[in-house]
């Protein structure tokens, strides 16, 4: 680092962490959703 770049908070950093891991959860949720709802349109489901 530079001597102008100041570190930020340790609460800071963690909240990025947290919602970048909460972003990437739910966009995985989301593409299963999707694939399990294609997967039932062409008869591939559960019955």
């Amino acid at each position: 680092m530079d001597e102008h770049t100041e570190k930020k908070p340790f609460w800071q950093r963690l909240g990025w962490l947290v919602l970048i891991w909460t972003g990437s959860v739910l966009a995985l949720g989301l593409v299963s959703w999707l694939l399990r709802q294609f997967m039932q349109a062409a008869g591939m489901g559960t019955p």
